[in-house]
């Protein structure tokens, strides 16, 4: 399990932005995670005290061996494009995360090639079942390790089907016409 641990103090206004530690490293050794993820927000208000709390939670978390996931964003200044997906990436690998979590976009493979960490892609907003598998292909394809999708799982018709879908296209090389089949298959 990856703990995220960091957070915002609302969910309304700026202060959603405003990220910090919400959790310290101990108590995600206590619960037992096998990672932390960490989220950082470039070109945001709050960039640096985003990073700086990154940066410091990545120390702790080296000192016990526990890998921290980058999970990366930019401010709405900063359109959601390979250009600024691959600064933040970049960023966040070079202070030092382990694994990189990004928005999928055109030209994704911009985003691989400048990242020296793996990536895994965010699900985003709800989409319908075949739009996310194609997402989820069309990322593996273009180098990614893998997906970290909350909505298109659990507000699918069939988290069930849809987790064995995107499993199929992570780890099988199924194609999205195929994982489609999966997540429509009888019981």
């Amino acid at each position: 399990i990856v703990l995220r641990v960091s957070g915002g103090t609302s969910i309304i206004g700026p202060e959603l932005l405003h990220e910090g530690t919400v959790v310290s490293i101990e108590d995600a050794i206590r619960l037992n995670a096998s990672g932390v993820a960490y989220s950082i927000l470039v070109g945001a208000a709050f960039e640096r005290d985003t990073i700086l709390g990154m940066t410091q939670y990545i120390d702790e978390a080296e000192r016990y061996g526990i890998p921290v996931l980058a999970v990366t964003a930019v401010g709405k200044e900063m359109k959601r494009d390979a250009r600024y997906m691959s600064l933040a990436s970049r960023i966040a690998a070079e202070l030092g995360a382990h694994i990189v979590k990004t928005y999928y976009v055109s030209e994704f493979e911009k985003v691989i090639e400048s990242c020296p960490v793996p990536v895994v892609i965010a699900g985003g907003k709800k989409q319908p079942e075949d739009e996310a598998l194609q997402m989820a292909y069309d990322a593996i394809q273009a180098g990614a390790i893998g997906v970290d999708m909350g909505r298109n799982i659990f507000q699918s018709s069939n988290p069930v089907r849809m987790i064995q879908a995107v499993n199929a296209i992570v780890h099988d090389n199924a194609t999205p016409t195929e994982a489609f089949e999966i997540f429509n298959a009888k019981e």
